[in-house]
């Protein structure tokens, strides 16, 4: 097996990856590479849908809890951290499962992409700017366009990036995209053959982490967050929403997730795309997916689980 492989497990919120994933790593003999990026964060674990003690059957699992609540966390970051979890996980000899739904993570690691260092002096000269989007039409008109003016995060960014490395952010992400990825990949995507299905999981799951005690996480995490679940019940805890339209909002944001994740995967003809008929089909995905791995030469060390 090439020394720079990886298996990544992926796809719409509420699919199935972790229950798969667990499956695939024994079989294959695996260890877990989160790329969701919430799960990152410590006690973010009911309204994240991280995978308990029990749901990891035992199999490695990193790249969780590693950030505190509240505190930054970016691709680049992850990058840096997942790329030395993967490389240590194939020097023991074992295959790197990356699990999970945040897409740029995945496709960032996958390709190895590189980003423009951050300098907080070029930054705070930036961030001192009247109007920094006037400032980015300027130098990056095309840059600018693809932003929103009032996205100020991102404009900050882009002109950071250009008076780092004289170059716009088209030019600069174009070099990245043209290197080598610094993994062979074997991608595998769940989805639900019916959206209905799908939608009808995603309310399942809110349902659950309502049940589960996602309230009180949220009241005592006491967290700005922009993460799905969290921003929407904080809302309601401070009043300024009743705790039905809260969950009604939380059921509808993740909808709209899970359209742009599909939307990314679409677009990725290197992914196994299986779309599972129901809930309780693990069985035919677990044997779809373990062929896919054969035919791409991993070899099943435990065949029978």
């Amino acid at each position: 097996m090439d020394g720079r492989a990886i298996v990544v497990i992926t796809g719409p919120t509420a699919t199935g990856k972790t229950r798969l994933s667990v499956l695939l790593a024994k079989r294959f003999g695996g260890e877990i590479v989160n790329a969701d990026s919430m799960q990152v964060y410590r006690g973010m674990d009911i309204g994240t849908s991280k995978p308990t003690i029990e749901e990891r059957g035992g199999v490695p699992h990193h790249m969780f809890d590693i950030v505190e609540p509240g505190d930054a966390y970016s691709v680049s970051r992850y990058v840096e951290e997942a790329t030395k979890v993967v490389t240590e996980i194939q020097a023991r000899g074992n295959v790197p499962f990356v699990v999970g739904g945040t897409m740029l993570y995945i496709d960032s690691l996958v390709r190895g992409r590189t980003f423009a260092a951050s300098d907080p002096d070029v930054r705070k000269a930036v961030e001192s700017l009247s109007d920094p989007y006037s400032e980015l039409k300027r130098v990056d008109p095309d840059g600018a366009a693809n932003l929103h003016p009032n996205d100020r995060l991102r404009v900050v960014r882009a002109l950071e990036i250009v008076r780092l490395t004289g170059k716009t952010i088209a030019q600069h992400n174009a070099e990245t995209m043209s290197r080598a990825d610094a993994f062979n990949s074997t991608k595998i995507a769940l989805d639900f053959a019916d959206r209905n299905f799908l939608y009808f999981m995603i309310d399942k799951r809110v349902d659950s982490m309502l049940k589960c005690g996602l309230v009180d996480e949220v009241r005592r995490l006491n967290v700005r967050t922009n993460a799905i679940g969290y921003k929407e019940i904080a809302a309601a805890l401070r009043g300024e929403c009743s705790m039905d339209s809260a969950v009604m909002s939380v059921k509808q944001a993740s909808r709209n997730y899970a359209k742009r994740q599909i939307t990314w995967l679409r677009q990725d003809l290197s992914v196994n795309r299986i779309l599972r008929d129901e809930e309780i089909d693990m069985e035919r995905t677990l044997h779809i997916s373990t062929g896919i791995l054969e035919k791409a030469g991993y070899n099943a060390i435990n065949p029978d689980v």
